[in-house]
């Protein structure tokens, strides 16, 4: 391998994993050598030693396959040669991390043909998966299709908005039915690429040999599928191929940004046998879902960098503050330790406002308590008198206790503010109104969607 074929593989990279990504995590790396099948690279940092090898060294090695570079494995290791930015200067050699060969994609033959499905990210597994209230029927149901057997439901759809851990799930899935049933053909793709696999059946005229090696999988696990809404063609042999392979008792797993019900773009038989199984919903995260997915990454993060000291309230204060959805909450947090790392500085909350004082300001809501009064009555149409007296009636004490559990999700306000707001309640009155309210959002779908569009009229 030559500096030139580490050029063309960097021109591949940058289309795919973009300009911004590539700026920060593919540019500074420095190609050092090929030795016995391994391509080693030199980085800035201990930090970005681990990083790159997580997160991008799958990627980087699939790249350079493709280019004909004979390798099996990507090292990264810390140069002191290389030149430093200012306040990294003292920055220790690394032992070099390496990333062996990526488990393959699921990948399904007939005769000379070959259709891969999408690469999984290894680290997308169950125990990667932080359990919460708003994900955790999602997570039980995901666990019990992982396990091969006993399953009565068929599809299993999943569905919510941006950054909910949809993907994790499908990808653990897979990686765990792989693991028991290792002669299974499980084909795991987004649905955009199912489109593409059509269209070029169809434009080769060879849609017989597409229509074969889809109906022979064990296991079809289909992401993002509102793509195909609206794409006749394809929906129709989606709707084809989801008949064929339920009726030979094959496990189907389909993810959606939105229940069967909402696309109205989606075919009419498509969505209601999409209804006929198992749909569970992925709420909007909660303070303590995304503090424990803080805790998780900080912890393995820390354990790559032992250099790298947290004060304490820091990882309370961004669950607090960045609590869009777990995408961003993760992105924030390797942010903020590649900064500490490279000016080598205790991780406090200053410095959080400082490294992420865009994030914050643009997950900083402007929700206010009257904001949050006013809607939740006009949403159920009660009076405002009514949400802060003291009627108990069930008509008027659940919208109240919405109204607590948006205050607290939505506001910086603390639970003594929210009562003197809601008519000068005690402030465990407040805490068991947000407790409730979570809790119901569980087990009842009703109380769920009620949450999810109070806060999106209210965050509009």
């Amino acid at each position: 391998m030559t500096h030139e074929t580490w050029g063309q593989v960097r021109g591949e990279l940058l289309k795919s994993v973009g300009e911004n990504n590539f700026s920060a995590w593919i540019d500074p790396i420095v190609f050092d050598r090929l030795d016995a099948r391994t391509a080693r690279f030199h980085v800035p940092t201990n930090f970005f030693s681990s990083w790159v090898s997580q997160n991008y060294g799958d990627v980087i090695l699939r790249h350079l396959i493709s280019a004909g570079v004979g390798v099996d494995r990507v090292e990264f290791a810390v140069d002191n040669g290389l030149p430093r930015r200012a306040g990294n200067s003292n920055v220790a050699p690394a032992q070099p991390v390496e990333t062996p060969v990526a488990r393959p994609a699921a990948t399904l033959r007939t005769g000379t043909d070959e259709l891969p499905g999408a690469t999984l990210n290894p680290l997308y597994t169950f125990d990667n998966f932080i359990v919460g209230k708003p994900n955790e029927l999602a997570h039980a149901a995901a666990r019990r299709v992982a396990e091969g057997r006993d399953v009565t439901f068929n599809p299993l759809f999943l569905y919510g908005g941006v950054g909910l851990g949809k993907t994790h799930l499908m990808h653990a899935i897979a990686w765990d039915l792989r693991a028991r049933f290792p002669g299974a053909r499980i084909l795991y793709l987004s649905a955009e690429q199912f489109m593409y696999r059509f269209v070029r059946a169809l434009r080769e005229q060879d849609t017989m040999t597409f229509k074969q090696i889809f109906r022979s999988v064990d296991v079809l696990m289909v992401d993002d599928v509102q793509f195909i809404a609206g794409k006749t063609s394809t929906q129709e042999e989606f709707f084809h191929t989801f008949n064929a392979l339920v009726e030979e008792g094959k496990q189907i797993i389909i993810s959606g940004d939105r229940a069967p019900v909402d696309m109205e773009e989606l075919d009419a038989r498509i969505a209601s046998r999409l209804q006929c199984g198992l749909v569970v919903d992925l709420h909007p995260t909660d303070y303590e879902l995304r503090l424990g997915v803080l805790q998780h990454k900080a912890e393995q993060a820390m354990a790559r960098n032992p250099q790298i000291r947290m004060a304490e309230g820091v990882l309370e204060f961004m669950a607090l503050r960045i609590s869009t959805n777990i995408r961003v909450v993760e992105g924030a947090l390797i942010r903020l330790f590649a900064f500490a790392d490279l000016v080598r500085r205790e991780i406090t909350v200053d410095l959080v406002q400082d490294c992420l004082a865009d994030i914050l300001k643009s997950t900083d809501r402007r929700v206010t308590l009257d904001q949050i009064i006013k809607t939740c009555c006009e949403y159920y149409k009660i009076r405002q008198n009514d949400i802060t007296g003291t009627s108990r009636a069930r008509a008027v004490a659940r919208p109240r206790q919405m109204a607590m559990y948006l205050s607290k999700s939505l506001t910086s306000r603390s639970y003594p503010e929210i009562a003197r707001k809601l008519g000068g309640r005690d402030h465990t009155t407040v805490l068991y109104g947000v407790r409730k309210i979570e809790e119901l959002m569980a087990i009842d779908s009703q109380i769920a969607e009620d949450a999810e569009i109070l806060r999106r009229m209210l965050e509009a």
